[in-house]
């Protein structure tokens, strides 16, 4: 775990060894990341947000463009990694559904109250929830189990999460490319993380305190 909290503070750091170790080899370890983090349903702390825009950065640098990596190549390979992860993620759901929670490793990765507030997200926000999910670590990872679980029309499903998947691909991979070679920011890299981190995390930590509150009053 504290490898993994050093990975996404450092992130930038981390790309840069992976890209000059592995070279265009790092498109396919990112793609895997992200097909891992939305299709495996038991590891929803892998980076997606602060990955992609690091990804994107390191992809301006002379470092990323020594090694052939391409910002446009970037965002294609999240989408299509992010779309097959969600893909995955909803037939699992659909085949096994709640009762995968009561088997190892699932029982141990998962827990059934993170299902239980991706349902509260999915029912309150309902079919957009697979747009709006993307944008959420940790829910965009069960939003697609639960869909499955709940029978939800796969080509609806797919639609949606196609949408999905393209716009975050875009805006995250895009906006590293942009902000990423800029001095300021390659400065107050890991700060700039944090805030993508908890600006992603925003969304839950309300609904977790709005939840609280509910509690005292009743």
């Amino acid at each position: 775990m504290s490898f993994l909290i050093d990975f996404i503070l450092h992130i930038d750091h981390h790309l840069a060894n992976l890209v000059q170790d592995f070279g265009p080899w790092t498109y396919v370890i990112l793609f895997a990341i992200i097909f891992i983090e939305t299709g495996s349903v038991i590891m929803p702390f892998l980076p997606g947000d602060s990955l992609l825009f690091a990804a994107g950065a390191i992809s301006m640098t002379a470092a990323g463009q020594a090694a052939g990596l391409n910002h446009w190549l970037f965002m294609l390979l999240f989408f299509v990694a992010a779309l097959a992860g969600d893909s995955l993620n909803y037939w699992i759901g659909h085949s096994g559904g709640y009762q995968l929670l009561h088997h190892r490793p699932f029982s141990f990765m998962v827990k059934e109250k993170n299902i239980k507030e991706a349902e509260v997200f999915f029912q309150k926000h309902g079919a957009l929830a697979i747009i709006f999910g993307r944008y959420v670590p940790i829910i965009r990872t069960f939003v697609p189990f639960v869909s499955g679980i709940s029978h939800f029309s796969f080509s609806a499903f797919f639609r949606y999460a196609a949408i999905a998947a393209f716009s975050w691909s875009f805006l995250m991979t895009g906006a590293g490319s942009l902000l990423g070679n800029i001095p300021f920011f390659q400065e107050h890299f890991s700060a700039i993380v944090l805030g993508i981190v908890f600006v992603s995390l925003l969304p839950s930590i309300i609904a977790l305190i709005n939840s609280l509150l509910k509690k005292k009053r009743g």
